[in-house]
C-alpha cells in the first residue's frame, strides 16, 4: 500500500510540476493568478481582489493590499475583463498583459519593489522553472512571461450565457416582461449613451485605445454631495490633462448585480441606489421608482453563469521562507 501511495503522489508532482509534461498558458496562468506569493510578504494574491470563486472581484469599497493597506478605487470584476479596450477604471493599462503588471509593483497592493523582485522569487522554485520551461521554452521566466501567461487565462472568464444573451438570440421567454420593460427604459433614458455595444461598456474599440466618459457628468448634486464622487481626478491623474479630469472608461454591465458596492469608490451598496444615482448625476433625471425597478430587472438579466473554477496546485516553496 506504501508503494501504491508513493507512486501516486511522485506521479501527481511529474504530472503537475514535471519539466517534460506540457501544460497550457492558460494553466500556468491560472497556477499564477492564486499564487500569494507573487506579492512582497506572501499575502495577496490576483484571486484575493478579483475572487474568481464569485463575481470576479472582491465585493469592498476597497480592496485590502500588503500590511493591510487599502487602494484608492473599487476592483473592477475580472469576469469579461478580455472584452475591455483598456484596463484599470483610468484605462492606465493598454491590456491585460499590462495591467498583470501593475499589481505586483504596487506599493498599496502587492508591494514589490520592482518585477525583478517577483522574478527572481520564482526563480528560487523549481516547479516554476519547469512550468515555464514547459510553456515557453528553456530560461523563461521572465516578467514578460508571468504577465502573458496570467492574461492568457483570465481570458477564459466569459460569462456570455445570460438571460439577456438568450433574449438576444431569439428566446423571447428568457426575460421577464419587467425586464424587457427595462431594456426599453435603458435605451430611451439614456442609459446606452455610454453602456452601448455587446457589452454594455461602450463601442468596440482597438486595444490600447478607451472609451471615456465624464463621471459625474452633472456635479453639485444631492448624490455627487453624498457620495463623494468628485474627489477623484479620474484619468487626469494618469494624462495631466485638464481636459481628462473626472474621465472614467466606461465599465461593463454584465454580472453588475454581483458586483457591488458601486463606482469606483465603491461608495454605493445597493443596485437600485445605483440606477438613481446614474439618473441624477448622469442624466440630469429624477428617475421613477417604477423605472428603477424595471431597470433592475433589466440589469439583473445581465448576469450569466461563472464558469466553474478549482483551486490548483502551486509549487511548493522549498529552502527558502516567502517573507520574514
Amino acid at each position: 500500500m506504501k508503494k501504491i501511495m508513493i507512486f501516486i503522489v511522485l506521479s501527481l508532482s511529474s504530472t503537475v510540476f514535471g519539466a517534460t509534461n506540457k501544460i497550457s498558458q492558460e494553466e500556468l496562468g491560472k497556477i499564477l493568478y492564486f499564487d500569494p506569493r507573487l506579492s512582497a510578504d506572501g499575502s495577496i494574491s490576483c484571486n484575493s481582489c478579483h475572487n474568481v470563486m464569485g463575481a470576479g472581484e472582491d465585493n469592498r469599497a476597497f480592496s485590502m493590499g500588503v500590511k493591510g493597506q487599502l487602494g484608492g478605487r473599487s476592483s473592477p470584476s475580472v469576469f469579461n475583463a478580455t472584452f475591455l479596450s483598456v484596463q484599470f477604471w483610468d484605462g492606465r493599462a493598454k491590456d491585460l498583459e499590462e495591467q498583470a503588471k501593475g499589481p505586483m509593483i504596487n506599493p498599496v497592493e502587492m508591494g514589490n519593489k520592482d518585477h525583478k523582485q517577483v522574478v527572481a522569487r520564482l526563480a528560487k522554485i523549481p516547479g516554476y522553472v519547469a512550468l515555464f520551461d514547459s510553456v515557453y521554452g528553456k530560461k523563461s521566466l521572465n516578467i514578460d512571461n508571468i504577465a502573458k501567461a496570467i492574461a492568457a487565462y483570465e481570458k477564459t472568464l466569459t460569462t456570455l450565457n445570460s438571460p439577456f444573451d438568450e433574449f438576444k438570440k431569439g428566446n423571447k421567454a428568457a426575460l421577464s416582461a419587467l425586464a424587457q420593460k427595462g431594456y426599453n427604459t435603458f435605451q430611451t433614458v439614456g442609459c446606452v449613451t455610454c453602456h452601448s455595444g455587446d457589452h454594455f461598456s461602450g463601442p468596440a474599440l482597438p486595444v490600447g485605445q478607451g472609451f471615456y466618459m465624464k463621471f459625474p457628468t452633472f456635479e453639485g448634486t444631492s448624490f455627487d454631495k453624498k457620495y463623494q464622487f468628485s474627489k477623484d481626478l479620474g484619468r487626469f491623474e494618469v494624462t495631466k490633462k485638464e481636459e481628462d479630469k473626472h474621465m472614467f472608461r466606461v465599465p461593463t454591465l454584465r454580472n453588475v448585480a454581483h458586483t457591488a458596492p458601486y463606482f469606483h469608490n465603491g461608495a454605493v451598496k445597493t443596485l437600485d441606489e445605483a440606477v438613481r444615482v446614474m439618473g441624477q448625476v448622469q442624466l440630469n433625471k429624477e428617475l421613477k421608482s417604477d423605472e428603477v425597478k424595471s431597470l433592475v430587472a433589466f440589469l439583473e438579466s445581465l448576469s450569466g453563469t461563472i464558469p466553474p473554477q478549482t483551486m490548483p496546485v502551486l509549487p511548493l516553496t522549498e529552502g527558502f521562507v516567502v517573507a520574514e
